[in-house]
């Protein structure tokens, strides 16, 4: 009996010694006791030479040294972890991961209401868009998400969206007739090309390389920046600089996450948001003109359209607008279209 009471003392001076393993209690770099840390598990697509990931390396340093090392940020990026932005999306939803970057039109799948940023020729210039996501708009939009277990942060940049194909070059909707065309997994990205004459459908960009390679599909879309990380000049010839939608980004972290960190920890975390914004932009617009300049050096054929030629990809789409109206809401339509003004 005294063996037995003689383990039993031992087991709860081991207990006591070594604490609760989830209580979350560390020691900070000044060695203070007592203050709690937080990691954050940033995912994202996009490679480390990107714009987006080179704001979020400043992110992460800001967090971390701002917040005195209470903060911890991993980046996972160039699709480490998850090969869709959708699959990220709902990895920060349950909690399965912290944060991540992904492009808005993923977005539309959880908030239908993100879908108005699809629109194709929407935005006329990177001023407008930036009026509409900054302004109430883009941030009633943000507020929404938090019925999706979301808090949006900041809008970020990927750029306007091209078309590139392995046929020719694209001058007019005839000339998309028949291209097995891949696109965002987006019904309305789908549908805009459907509109143009392609064969279009969604699929994964983690897979898409192997896709185009292997002539699953001969056409494409995304910014600039992407045809010049992902090597899509190995597997596409033609680019044709038609601007037909505007792609923005967004922070966003998983909401429960964010409204348990402390209120100072909150602060930094929105100050560090909006430098990453103004950095991450700023990049993006100097990557579009060298990454262009490196494709054409690549030996991608680049051809860009003239007025004409886009007002009838505009008039093509218009069918779009017209599909979508009741969905998105034609209020919200026109709040966006009124930042071209």
């Amino acid at each position: 009996m005294k063996k037995i009471l003689g383990l039993f003392l031992i087991g709860l001076f081991i207990l006591s010694a070594c604490g609760r393993p989830d209580s979350g209690t560390t020691t900070t770099e000044d060695g203070e006791a007592g203050e709690e840390t937080y990691t954050l598990r940033l995912a994202h697509l996009v490679p480390e030479e990107q714009s987006s990931h080179v704001a979020a390396v400043a992110f992460k340093e800001k967090l971390e040294s701002e917040s005195n090392g209470r903060l911890i940020v991993e980046l996972y990026p160039n699709g480490q972890l998850y090969g869709s932005d959708r699959e990220a999306i709902e990895a920060v939803q349950l909690g399965n991961i912290e944060m991540t970057i992904p492009a808005v039109a993923a977005m539309a799948s959880f908030n239908e209401k993100f879908q108005v940023f699809d629109l194709p020729f929407l935005f006329n210039n990177n001023e407008a868009a930036y009026k509409a996501l900054d302004g109430e708009l883009g941030q009633d939009l943000m507020a929404d998400l938090e019925n999706n277990d979301l808090k949006g942060l900041v809008f970020g940049e990927n750029g306007f969206r091209h078309v590139s194909n392995n046929e020719g070059p694209i001058e007019s909707p005839e000339d998309m007739e028949g291209l097995k065309m891949r696109t965002l997994e987006s019904p309305l990205h789908t549908d805009t090309f459907n509109a143009f004459g392609a064969n279009a459908s969604p699929f994964a960009f983690g897979e898409l390389y192997t896709a185009l390679q292997q002539g699953t599909y001969d056409a494409m879309d995304c910014p600039i920046s992407l045809y010049y990380t992902n090597k899509f000049y190995e597997v596409q010839d033609y680019l044709t600089l038609t601007g037909h939608v505007y792609a923005a980004t967004a922070l966003l972290i998983n909401n429960d996450v964010y409204s348990s960190l402390p209120e100072d920890l909150q602060e930094i975390m929105t100050e560090a948001a909006e430098e990453f914004r103004t950095e991450q932009r700023a990049l993006a617009q100097q990557q579009d003109g060298e990454f262009l300049d490196k494709l054409k050096e690549e030996g991608m054929q680049i051809n860009d359209l003239t007025d004409e030629q886009r007002n009838e990809f505009r008039e093509a789409a218009k069918s779009v607008y017209t599909k979508y109206e009741d969905q998105i809401g034609q209020e919200l339509i026109d709040q966006a279209l009124a930042a071209n003004e």
